[in-house]
């Protein structure tokens, strides 16, 4: 109780920055669990905590988009005239449409937007480097294997700066829940301390198999154990970074609030259904994938409703 009372007692700023901090601490922690590698396991065993880990942060990050980001946002919007008040048509039964939509479907889709840029600029990046020997990469061929194909670091850092790329919005959800509670907007629909921290609660929960799944494939690759251990926490070193940005653009930038949430909700669900479920189902474990799923799903619903 001591801790929850001193943590409510910080500024929103400090509390975005100590809430990434902790998911990163957590990636960093599920990195470092590269040193048990001989005891998870054949290669078929070790694949499928991998592909279960990666359904379970599927489940948590779509509940968190919802219940933390998309439905707080939706409720600014309703309390915001510019939004609330304005007739953009009449309904049947006389009641007016009003565009508490839109600031939400806006920033939804520039959040998925981000994610696809980033990912096509890394994409870019890969197929440009060449081997040693001055051939090409085939393009055709997944991006595990041309990490494998050659010990060139220059490819390691791509897969870390994709996998760090996908953090950022993860960081700004944590950063902008925040932030948030730094605002008259929240004040008016009744943003809660506990909010903010069930999802930096859930980030860090999702980022612990993430951690796991950058450092456990160097390993097989021959890395050291100490590298893998720095690339697999690298990943989330960018969180707490864009978690203080987040938390600076709301309390500064009120407006933009319910546009903020729906970009960290629209970018980590993109991230869900283009990245994290196509990878848990490409190595015949899809069962175990979506049980892992339901599970992280469940875990984060309960811990907004039951502890919001």
């Amino acid at each position: 109780m001591e801790i929850a009372a001193y943590l409510q007692g910080l500024t929103p700023l400090q509390q975005a920055l100590l809430g990434t901090l902790f998911t990163w601490g957590v990636t960093a922690l599920g990195a470092s669990l590269v040193v048990l590698d001989p005891l998870l396991g054949s290669g078929k065993t070790k694949q499928q905590w991998l592909d279960a880990c990666y359904g379970f942060s599927g489940g948590v990050m779509l509940a968190a988009s919802y219940w933390s980001l998309l439905a707080p946002a939706i409720s600014i919007a309703e309390k915001t005239p510019a939004y609330a008040d304005y007739a953009l048509a009449e309904r049947i039964d006389g009641s007016f449409v009003n565009l508490v939509w839109l600031p939400v479907a806006i920033g939804f889709a520039v959040g998925a937007g981000f994610v696809v840029g980033g990912d096509e600029l890394v994409s870019r990046y890969l197929k440009k480097q060449r081997d040693p020997m001055g051939k090409k990469y085939d393009d055709e061929l997944p991006e595990a294997v041309l990490l494998a194909s050659e010990t060139s670091w220059r490819r390691v850092l791509l897969l870390v700066a994709a996998i760090t790329l996908h953090n950022i919005p993860e960081g700004l959800a944590v950063g902008v829940g925040f932030g948030a509670l730094g605002t008259q907007t929240c004040d008016v629909v009744g943003c809660s301390f506990g909010d903010a921290f069930n999802l930096a609660l859930g980030i860090g929960l999702q980022n612990f198999p993430e951690g796991m799944a950058v450092a456990l494939p160097l390993r097989r690759q021959g890395v050291s154990l100490w590298k893998c251990f720095f690339y697999g926490q690298l990943s989330g070193m960018v969180e707490p970074i864009a978690g203080v940005i987040g938390s600076l653009m709301v309390t500064q930038i009120e407006p933009i609030l319910p546009y903020a949430m729906a970009f960290a909700a629209g970018a980590m669900v993109f991230v869900v259904v283009d990245d994290l479920i196509p990878e848990a189902q490409a190595h015949g474990n899809g069962r175990t994938a979506s049980i892992g799923c339901m599970v992280g799903f469940l875990t984060m619903m309960t811990l907004d409703v039951a502890l919001g």
